[in-house]
């Protein structure tokens, strides 16, 4: 699930706290990187233990209002699919999930209110009214009601946003990336798998966990080269008046351009200048672009770097 786009956000965000507490300790660095993208994937897992929450919710309702002292023929005869929907209940199955769940101490049920809105939020939903309405479903029914639910409602969603920022400092510009990877698994789903259903592993493979543990050092160790380069290319500009932002990005740029020669170029400088643009000021994507564009020009002229 932990891809490289969201390797490279962390790798930044670790080294800006590691110069931050002075730049003395790389092992602390490194463990404080894995320790942030183990916590990427509760958060996957947590997001799908929200839908599973949805939906209970919908169930207990539906009792109360069976038990309350004057029922209508509405709460005694109400329509469940939204309960009874096959995708949910193996998701609640999952043994993978459901070992998560048992071992989280932070739940959603913390947060009666918020899903209690979410799930009045979901009955306005043109896909909930045209689930609820059709004459048979299918297990496919059942999983596309939940994607479309999730993109709808729960993928955009600025109060989920807060609810998570207050939960964890890691969780705060996950969420985007990790929405896309619950979509995928939604997706995935297949009602022959059960309880087996194998959601995303942490990582695709150990190349990607060593992936961030090497741009993580070699971006740290390479620092003052990089920075040099950095200068030679700056030409009537004052490196003290680039933003730190600015220059942390090219750092971490560089060392991915000097340390993985399978990686194109023009796919490090593009995931290096979306990266300003969410991070740094609003001219700082083109700044940087010409920047790192400079020094890779000359390092090739110099024959010092051989890639593409």
């Amino acid at each position: 699930m932990i891809n490289r786009v969201l390797i490279r956000l962390k790798v930044i965000q670790v080294i800006y706290a590691y110069y931050q507490n002075g730049g003395k300790n790389l092992e602390a660095a490194e463990k404080e990187l894995f320790y942030s993208l183990s916590k990427a994937y509760d958060l996957y897992k947590y997001l799908l233990a929200l839908m599973i929450e949805v939906t209970q919710f919908a169930d207990r309702r539906i009792d109360n209002r069976r038990h309350k002292l004057r029922p209508t023929y509405e709460d005694l005869n109400p329509n469940t699919r939204f309960i009874d929907n096959a995708f949910i209940a193996q998701l609640m199955q999952n043994v993978q999930l459901e070992e998560f769940r048992a071992n989280q101490k932070r739940t959603w049920d913390d947060e009666g209110d918020f899903v209690k809105h979410l799930f009045e939020q979901i009955e306005q939903t043109k896909a909930y009214q045209e689930y609820m309405a059709k004459e048979a479903l299918t297990y496919e029914d059942d999983r596309e009601l939940w994607r479309k639910l999730y993109r709808s409602t729960i993928a955009q969603n600025e109060t989920i946003d807060e609810i998570l920022e207050e939960q964890s400092l890691y969780w705060n510009d996950d969420k985007a990336i990790v929405d896309t990877f619950v979509l995928k698994t939604i997706k995935r789903f297949e009602p022959e798998n059960g309880a087996e259903q194998e959601l995303m592993p942490e990582y695709k493979d150990d190349e990607d966990k060593e992936f961030a543990r090497k741009l993580l050092r070699t971006a740290i160790t390479g620092a003052e080269a990089y920075r040099k380069l950095m200068e030679n290319n700056a030409k009537n500009w004052d490196m003290e008046r680039f933003a730190f932002m600015d220059i942390l990005i090219m750092q971490v740029a560089l060392a991915e351009i000097f340390a993985f020669p399978s990686i194109p170029v023009s796919v490090t400088l593009n995931e290096y200048v979306e990266i300003a643009k969410m991070y740094s000021t609003p001219k700082s994507g083109s700044f940087i672009n010409g920047m790192l564009d400079g020094i890779v020009s000359q390092l090739k002229s110099e024959n010092k770097l051989n890639k593409q």
